[in-house]
């Protein structure tokens, strides 16, 4: 349930707002002018405000600017404070200023009278695009914690992985990934995020075989209220959630023929219908594949479309399996044990020499996935220093 807040000097228009907002599940808090709004919204963590323009005491303009000052503040403190996007209400005559408070920060604005369709989508686009930043925010808090976003290695095999992304990311050109499970597929194509000017936008994931095909449409292209059972509510898709970003569609080998067409509709035309809707959205996307699947035995066949292939197999990127570059085992595994000791709050433990020939001399067909999962139950298992013996017993 999203906390939002409505700061209006008309009683009516505060009350039909709240009624409608809180018919759509949300909790909705009222104030009668913008100085109690501001109270208020500087005492309790908000998802959405909505602000009218011209009231008593202290305008719209007035709170919008002491809210993004507040922000501004926290932040500089070093306090860990959630944007909350603000949207307008503006009377006939004040669309001039409420162009003005966009450039101010706030998030947008609606016209009186107000129109109950524009009010909804307005609500739910602000409520989504906050949900993608603070998803953002913890996926770089991770990362940084992790010692930042990386491919470790030396081998030639991943130096030539590394080669291709540098000269790619900073591109709009469309990436087919391949490599088995485990490969560190998924890194590569955050890699190709964070150096491309995408980079501060959303990048958004969807793993194409852990959807059912009947739901994939909807997951991608969005839906309609009421367009299927379940349906309860207008929703955005992947495409939508990813404008300006980048689109990561994993294992796109196992997407359906259905899917596939209007994927490949997408990417010709730059724009989604939404399932249920015959109104086209334009959208923005960067988008990258990746899949374990040989997509040319696929097409053969008849299981993936030869011609969406092509507009995704613009720059093709093989990531080596683990048994493809063991020389790079001692550098991962000293990598996995520092990660893997800062998580568990223990010293870091050491890898003898022996214990990383043993390591080096086994298959790993579960590839970095498997070789992590190892690393940590050496570390929890065996003692501060990692023998040979301790590999041929836990590992």
């Amino acid at each position: 349930m999203k906390k939002l807040l409505i700061i209006d000097d008309e009683r009516g228009i505060r009350n039909t707002l709240r009624e409608i907002l809180t018919d759509e599940g949300h909790e909705v808090d009222v104030a009668e002018n913008g100085k109690q709004g501001l109270e208020m919204a500087q005492k309790k963590p908000y998802d959405l405000i909505f602000s009218d323009i011209k009231m008593p005491e202290m305008d719209g303009l007035e709170v919008l600017a002491k809210l993004v000052e507040s922000r501004k503040s926290k932040v500089e403190s070093g306090e860990d404070v959630s944007e909350c996007p603000v949207v307008m209400i503006s009377g006939h005559g004040d669309v001039e200023t409420a162009v003005q408070a966009l450039k101010s920060g706030a998030y947008d604005f609606i016209e009186k009278p107000i129109d109950l369709n524009r009010l909804l989508v307005t609500t739910k686009n602000a409520l989504e695009q906050k949900s993608l930043r603070q998803e953002t925010k913890q996926l770089r808090r991770k990362v940084e914690a992790q010692g930042g976003l990386q491919m470790v290695g030396e081998s030639a095999a991943i130096a030539r992985v590394r080669d291709i992304i540098n000269k790619v990311a900073p591109t709009e050109a469309r990436v087919m990934i391949t490599g088995p499970n485990g490969s560190g597929k998924e890194v590569v194509a955050r890699l190709l995020h964070a150096g491309s000017a995408r980079a501060n936008c959303p990048m958004v994931e969807v793993n194409c075989a852990a959807i059912p095909s009947e739901l994939i449409e909807s997951e991608l292209f969005g839906h309609m209220k009421g367009s299927f059972t379940g349906a309860v509510k207008d929703r955005a898709g992947k495409f939508e959630q990813a404008d300006g970003g980048t689109l990561f569609l994993d294992e796109i080998g196992d997407m359906s023929l259905a899917a596939q067409t209007k994927v490949l509709r997408a990417l010709q035309e730059n724009e989604v219908t939404r399932v249920g809707s015959d109104k086209a959205i334009k959208v923005d996307v960067r988008v990258v594949a990746a899949t374990n699947k040989n997509l040319e035995d696929e097409i053969r066949a008849g299981r993936f479309r030869e011609d969406l292939f092509h507009r995704l197999n613009v720059i093709p990127i093989r990531v080596p399996s683990l048994d493809e570059r063991k020389e790079d085992i001692p550098l991962l595994v000293n990598y996995f044990a520092g990660q893997i000791c800062g998580e568990q709050r223990i010293a870091v433990k050491a890898f003898d020499a022996d214990a990383l020939k043993a390591l080096q001399e086994r298959s790993w067909t579960g590839n970095i996935r498997q070789l992590r999962n190892v690393v940590e139950r050496l570390i929890i298992l065996a003692g501060q220093k990692i023998t040979k013996e301790d590999v041929e017993l836990y590992a």
